[in-house]
Parts: C-alpha cells; sequence; structure tokens
C-alpha cells in the first residue's frame, strides 16, 4: 500500500494536537492539583486525606484511582462491540466525532467543580475520560489505512510529537492563569476552572478540524439493513478468530499489557504521587510535567529512528529497562527535594512518548491486512484499558494497604519486569526484532 497524502497525514497528527490537552491538564496537572486541594485538609504534612461518597470513606488519592479505574471498564467493555460496529457500517469517522464531542464537554463541564460539588466533578472526570480512551480506538485505528507499514513508526511518532507540542501550548496559557491569577482579578481556584473549559474549546475545536480531513470508512455491503448489535458481534467473533491464527500478534498484546500497565499508571497517577507522598508544591510539579511533555517530543522521534534502527522489539525493550530504573528511582526519592524530581521527570519523559509510539506502530506492522482495522485495534485498546484498571486498582489498594504510594511505585516496577521478559520471548519470533 502506499501512504496517504500529506494533508490526510497532518490531518489524523492533529487529533493528537487537540486531545492530548486532556493528558496534560485534565490527567497530569492541574486537575490532579486542584482535585488534592478540594479534597485535602489543607495540612501539608498529612500523608492521607479522606473523602466520603455517600457512607463510604475514601484516600482522596485512591478515590481517584478508583473512579478511572471505573472509567476504563465501561472503555473495556464498549469499545469492542462499538468498534466492530464501526468496521461493519464503515462509519468510523462518526464515533471519532461523538467521542470527541463527548470527551471535551465533561472536560468544560469541570468548570464547575468544586468541594460543594465532589460527585458531580468525579462524574464529569468519568466521562471525560470515556470521551478520550474511547475516541483513541477509532483514531488509532486509521494507521493501518494511511500509513505504509515502512512509514508507521515515524507516523505514530508525528501524531504523538503533535500532541506533546500542542498540549504544552495550552498548558502555558493556562499556566499563566494559575500562576497569576491576580493579573486576571480572579483566584487560583477560578483560574483552575477557566483552564478546564479551555480544554474543552481547544478539543472539540482542533478535533473538528482534524476530523473533518480524515477519509470515510467503507463497511459490509447490506450493513444498514441488519441488525448492528448482532452483526456488531459477529463482526467482533470473526476478529479473534483471525487473531487466533496470529501467535505472534497475540504473544505481543500480552507483553503490552504487563510493561503497559506500568507506564500508563505511572502517567495517570504521577502528579497526586508527587504531590501528596513527595510534598512537591504545586508550581514545581506542573514545571516538571512541562519538562516531560518537552522532553518526550525528542524522545518520540528518536525511538522512532531506533526503531527503524535496531527493530520495534529491541527499541521496546530498551524503553521498558528505562523504566524500571525509573520505579526504582520514584521508590527512593526523598520529599520535598525537587531536583531529583525534576531528573526522574526528564527520564520519564524521555521514554513516555516514544514507548506508546512504537507500541502502536508494531502493532499496525503485526495485523494482517483487514479492513477490519478498528475492530483490530479494539483488542489493542481493551488490553491497554483492563491493563490499566488493574494497574490503578493496585496502585490504589496498594495505597490503602500500606499506606504508602511508594509502595505502589516499587510494585509497577514488577509489571515492566514481566513486560520485558515476554517482549524478549516475543521477539525470537517476529522480524520486527531487528527490522
Amino acid at each position: 500500500m502506499q501512504t496517504a497524502p500529506k494533508k490526510v497525514i497532518n490531518g489524523w497528527a492533529m487529533y493528537d494536537w487537540s486531545n492530548s490537552v486532556y493528558n496534560l491538564v485534565i490527567t497530569s496537572t492541574i486537575f490532579p492539583a486542584y482535585y488534592e486541594v478540594m479534597t485535602g485538609d489543607g495540612n501539608d504534612n498529612t500523608l492521607i486525606d479522606k473523602v466520603k461518597i455517600g457512607s463510604f470513606e475514601f484516600s482522596n488519592t485512591a478515590l481517584y484511582n478508583y473512579v478511572l479505574g471505573i472509567a476504563f471498564v465501561i472503555v473495556a467493555i464498549l469499545s469492542p462491540i462499538l468498534s466492530s460496529i464501526a468496521d461493519y457500517r464503515g462509519n468510523k469517522k462518526q464515533f471519532l466525532q461523538f467521542f470527541c464531542i463527548m470527551g471535551s464537554l465533561s472536560c468544560a463541564s469541570l468548570y464547575f467543580f468544586d468541594k460543594d460539588h465532589i460527585t458531580g466533578g468525579l462524574i464529569s472526570v468519568i466521562v471525560a475520560c470515556i470521551g478520550f480512551w474511547s475516541s483513541l480506538v477509532f483514531y488509532n485505528s486509521y494507521l493501518p489505512e494511511i500509513a505504509a507499514p515502512e512509514d508507521r513508526d515515524r507516523i505514530s511518532a508525528k501524531g504523538f510529537m503533535m500532541g506533546y507540542i500542542g498540549s504544552v501550548l495550552l498548558q502555558l496559557i493556562c499556566f499563566v492563569f494559575v500562576l497569576k491569577p491576580e493579573l486576571f482579578g480572579i483566584t487560583i481556584g477560578k483560574a483552575s476552572q477557566i483552564s478546564f473549559l479551555l480544554v474543552g474549546i481547544w478539543w472539540i475545536g482542533f478535533g473538528w478540524m482534524s476530523i473533518g480531513r480524515l477519509p470515510n470508512g467503507h463497511g459490509v455491503k447490506g450493513a444498514h439493513s441488519k441488525s448492528l448489535i448482532t452483526q456488531g458481534y459477529k463482526e467482533l467473533h470473526k476478529v479473534w478468530l483471525e487473531m487466533k491464527t496470529q501467535p505472534t500478534l497475540k504473544r505481543f498484546l500480552v507483553s503490552f499489557f504487563f510493561y503497559n500497565m506500568g507506564v500508563q499508571t505511572v502517567m495517570l497517577a504521577a502528579t497526586l504521587y508527587g504531590k501528596s507522598e513527595l510534598n512537591i508544591p504545586t508550581t514545581n510539579l506542573i514545571l516538571a510535567i512541562l519538562i516531560i511533555q518537552i522532553v518526550a517530543i525528542p524522545g518520540a522521534i528518536l525511538m522512532a529512528k531506533l526503531a527503524s534502527k535496531w527493530g520495534s522489539f529491541n527499541t521496546l525493550m530498551f524503553a521498558v529497562v528505562i523504566w524500571i530504573g525509573g520505579c526504582v528511582m520514584g521508590y527512593y526519592l526523598p520529599r520535598n527535594n525537587i531536583e531529583l524530581f525534576y531528573a526522574l521527570a526528564i527520564i520519564v519523559g524521555f521514554v513516555m512518548g516514544g514507548i506508546q509510539s512504537v507500541s502502536r506502530s508494531t502493532y499496525s506492522k503485526l495485523m494482517p491486512v483487514t479492513h477490519d482495522t478498528t475492530s483490530y485495534f479494539s483488542f489493542f485498546d481493551v488490553t491497554e484499558k483492563i491493563a490499566i484498571v488493574i494497574g490503578m486498582f493496585s496502585f490504589g489498594t496498594i495505597n490503602e494497604i500500606t499506606g504508602s504510594q511508594r509502595n505502589s511505585v516499587l510494585a509497577l516496577g514488577i509489571f515492566f519486569i514481566i513486560g520485558f521478559i515476554l517482549l524478549y520471548r516475543t521477539s525470537k519470533l517476529n522480524k520486527y526484532a531487528t527490522v
């Protein structure tokens, strides 16, 4: 196949530009810090703050992990059937539009989140999370349709690179509001709420421009006359039977399950870990996240080049080793040590985008030639979401039992080690280990 025209490639990459602001502002920086203030007691020396939801009481950090875990369970249940329907009907572009709207509006609704609306705010967090991750299923599935195998590492990296650049730009705008609220005659709390509103506007604005450049899908003949749910399950079952004949693809998914469990959990829990466990001031915390995003840009590019030189599997194993070292460093990191926290941010940033980018392109190269690209990527997505659910609930549970998130961070290192071993075994079966 031939790679699509530049206009299509740039349009595809722009969706990363549009929705990555959710990952940075909502998942990683301003919202977690804002959430910690809204649910905390204001005492920096208190390691664990409690939140009551109905008759239940939770650690505020564990509750945040559980809420995200619930969202990922919903995504894991919905995405396979929705993606199979999209392949059957050829309307994944419409699904992408729907979840773009859903996620962006939910982010904007966080403008109303405060101490008096904890439950409502957490519902918005769940819906925004569902919108973001569900849209990625349909977005990722375009990669094997618009890029030839030899171009997929480069184009996948371009998407992540655009995402990092776009999210940093909006983060800097939000940074002005949060760090200098007096310039606008508002409180820091109101500045955070305005930031959430801006995320929603940015996401839907640029997202709509991006989606307009993507090609329409081609469904199965006569698809509109059949039951969507029934045919969707049949399409999913067909892909599952096809995957059972792809041993390398299956083994890669298992290895991806373990190491990505660590990657995603670190990304989702890092801000609250820095704030509550390491007592890093909010300003320094946001700067560290910006460092991660900026370092991730050359990191993603370098990983793509390494994949073309060393092979996809060797590059992934190299990245996993760095992640293992990052977990060990995070466990021993002393409280209030901003310099070492910045050093850890640089390490994480270097491999964060690269491991995701190369994982996505590797999976697309292992796929057979098929029109069921969305259904195939739904298995990739479900593997990722189940891993995140287990990772987040493990992180929260270990935190609840031991009273320290440090033990949770160390446990993530075990997931990375298992992922490395499985990657090594899978690499012996596949040509992308060396080319």
